[in-house]
C-alpha cells in the first residue's frame, strides 16, 4: 500500500456533526457545526469554529454562550439544512419543527430532540483565519434520560449519532472495543 500526498487541507474525518444552538428562548438560531471538539477535561472545555460571516458568530459572541447539540440519522436532514440556510431570514427552530428546551446554565435553548446538549459559556476567541476558534467551558451535560444505561452511563449505540465526513453524513454506534481494553488482564478460569 502506498500514499498519495495531497495539499494541506481539512481531511481529518470523521468529525462530529453537530447543530449549536445560541440566542435566547424568544429569539434563537441554529448553525450546524462539523468543527468542533474537546480541548481540556478539568475545567472540562469544548471548542466550536465559526466563520465570523455567519449569522450566530455575533450572537454567540455578545450573548458569550451557546450549546452543543449532538445529531442523529433521525436529525440529519434537520443538521443539514440548519447548516445551509441562515438564521437572518428564517426561524431554524420553526421550519424543521424542533422543541425548544430551557437550559439549567444558559440562556439559549437546547434542542429537546437531541440526545445530548452540553451547556457551554465563551471563555475566549480565537482569531484564525477562514474562522474563529471559541473556546468555552463546560457548564453542564443534558442527556436524554432514554439512552442512559442501568449503570447510569451514556450508551453511544442507542441512538444512532451522525459524523461529517468528506461532504457526508455518516452513521456511528458500532462498538469495536472499550477504553483500555487492549491492555486489561484477562480473568483466569478457575479449575474444579
Amino acid at each position: 500500500m502506498s500514499k498519495v500526498t495531497w495539499k494541506p487541507g481539512t481531511f481529518l474525518y470523521p468529525i462530529p456533526a453537530v447543530m449549536v444552538s445560541c440566542g435566547t428562548m424568544e429569539k434563537s438560531n441554529i448553525i450546524t457545526v462539523a468543527w468542533t471538539g474537546i480541548i481540556n477535561t478539568n475545567p472540562a472545555m469544548v471548542y466550536i469554529s465559526v466563520r465570523p460571516t455567519r449569522y450566530s458568530y455575533n450572537i454567540i459572541k455578545e450573548q458569550g454562550e451557546f450549546v452543543i447539540n449532538l445529531t442523529t440519522k433521525d436529525l440529519a436532514y434537520a443538521t443539514d439544512w440548519c447548516g445551509v440556510k441562515t438564521g437572518a431570514q428564517v426561524d431554524k427552530f420553526k421550519e424543521m419543527k424542533l422543541t425548544k428546551e430551557k437550559g439549567q446554565y444558559v440562556k439559549c435553548p437546547l434542542i429537546k430532540e437531541s440526545p445530548v446538549s452540553v451547556e457551554c459559556k465563551v471563555k475566549e476567541i480565537k482569531e484564525l483565519g477562514s474562522h474563529n476558534m471559541i473556546i468555552a467551558e463546560v457548564l453542564a451535560i443534558d442527556a436524554d434520560e432514554n439512552y442512559i444505561d442501568e449503570k447510569g452511563a451514556f450508551d453511544i449505540t442507542k441512538c444512532d449519532l451522525i459524523a461529517y465526513s468528506n461532504g457526508n453524513y455518516c452513521l456511528l454506534g458500532k462498538k469495536v472495543g472499550k477504553f483500555g481494553y487492549s491492555v486489561k488482564k484477562r480473568k483466569k478460569s478457575k479449575k474444579k
